[in-house]
């Protein structure tokens, strides 16, 4: 069963305090990417998704970060909360039969992720 990825604490707190190791979430956003899309092996995920992770990633500190850093950072930061929400909507709904009748929106959320809905 997979588990959400824990120890943003202390990375969030970082992107207030103007540090450079809010760039450490960006290990995090990888490694929850990579479980999601293992669970659908070959199988596209949402575009907008992809973009959110793609601006989110990849990024390397410079100093001159710090004169615009919420156009730096916060991108960063906008990647792990998306791909935390649809990890932890994965563990959720896992245990899940057959889809409910009523969709929850976290449900409804991970159908979009993978393009299902």
């Amino acid at each position: 069963m997979l588990q959400p990825l824990g120890g943003y604490e202390d990375p969030l707190y970082q992107f207030y305090h103007q540090s450079f190791k809010v760039y450490t979430l960006q290990t995090a956003t990888t490694k929850m990417v990579e479980a999601l899309q293992s669970l659908l092996p070959g199988r596209e995920l949402n575009p907008w998704f992809v973009q959110i992770i793609r601006e989110g990633t990849g990024k390397t500190f410079d100093l001159s970060h710090n004169k615009a850093w919420l156009a730096n950072t916060r991108p960063i930061v906008e990647a792990f909360f998306h791909s935390r929400f649809m990890l932890e909507m994965a563990v959720r709904y896992s245990g899940l039969e057959e889809p409910p009748q009523v969709l929850p929106s976290g449900w409804a959320a991970l159908l979009y992720l993978f393009n299902v809905r």
